[in-house]
């Protein structure tokens, strides 16, 4: 294929399989318990990485985020609707805004997580200006919860199929199969 002159190819390879599994499991787990499984299956895959270690850090910064985010989102709130009790979004709103992401970037360099920074924005501004005041500690709790259990699913597919783990079972398979067709053409 080629666009804007410089030719690619579409590829899946192994991350894409396991990234596209820990979604799948994820979102089996949350319709067995009759949840909605979004966050979660968001949660793992920003959660998966090539190795276990890009995973750590890919699932941390993504967990981190949604924590710090998630609880600025609700302090922020709080204090907001004692200004305004029904919750609307007004003009204020846009100071706590900017209040709220200078803390997060702060709060994410503090505990060493400078990549918690995206995935926290998007958690409070989603706290901040599209969740009701009747929900908004239910709401931040469970994204924070989801997000964690979608991260856990990264990290547990990664870790039971490692990519070396994953090569040679996938040889083994290849040859198996070059035999079958030798056996099939005698």
């Amino acid at each position: 294929m080629e666009q804007n002159g410089q030719h690619f190819h579409l590829h899946v390879g192994l991350r894409s399989i396991k990234t596209a599994l820990a979604a799948t499991l994820c979102a089996l787990v949350y319709f067995l318990v009759d949840r909605n499984p979004t966050f979660a299956c968001i949660g793992a895959i920003f959660g998966l990485g090539s190795d276990m270690s890009s995973s750590r850090l890919n699932g941390g910064n993504r967990f981190f985020g949604t924590i710090i985010g998630g609880l600025l989102g609700m302090l922020l709130f709080r204090v907001y609707i004692i200004f305004y009790p029904d919750g609307s979004k007004e003009w204020p709103m846009l100071i706590f805004l900017f209040v709220g992401v200078l803390m997060l970037i702060l709060a994410s360099q503090g505990f060493r997580w400078p990549g918690a920074v995206q995935p926290g924005g998007v958690v409070l501004c989603i706290i901040l200006f599209n969740t009701p005041v009747d929900t908004y500690i239910s709401y931040s709790l469970e994204r924070m919860l989801d997000t964690g259990i979608g991260v856990a699913f990264a990290l547990l597919v990664n870790w039971l199929l490692p990519r070396d783990k994953l090569v040679r079972w996938l040889e083994k398979v290849h040859v198996k199969c070059r035999e079958m067709e030798c056996e099939e053409k005698q």
